[in-house]
């Protein structure tokens, strides 16, 4: 079974600058409030629902808003891409400590 990576939000940032998407788990009712520029949402509950995840190609960074449930489901998120993935540990709750953009949904 393959699991998530950690990764820091310094290097998640770093793999922005090059090739990486970087999935957003949470809720619409999270993201409404707060997401990440650019981020592609992909709630877990459709995921649970058997909702298709068409990604991208390339390496992949999923967050939600501390990294638990990204940590929780890392499995099954692993699952979705062939390519390298990752977990953003500390979620958006991190990003922002780091000063890092974020925009009303």
């Amino acid at each position: 079974m393959r699991l998530l990576k950690d990764i820091s939000v310094n290097e998640a940032h770093a793999l922005l600058d090059e090739t990486a998407i970087l999935v957003d788990v949470r809720e619409p009712n999270e993201t409404a409030s707060e997401r990440i520029p650019g981020a592609i949402e992909l709630p877990l509950s459709v995921l649970a629902r058997g909702g298709p995840a068409n990604l991208p190609d390339g390496p992949t960074i999923f967050l939600c808003a501390s990294g638990a449930r990204t940590t929780r489901n890392s499995a099954a998120l692993a699952a979705l891409t062939d390519n390298d993935a990752y977990c953003m540990t500390g979620g958006i709750m991190a990003w922002k400590r780091a000063g890092y953009p974020t925009q009303r949904g």
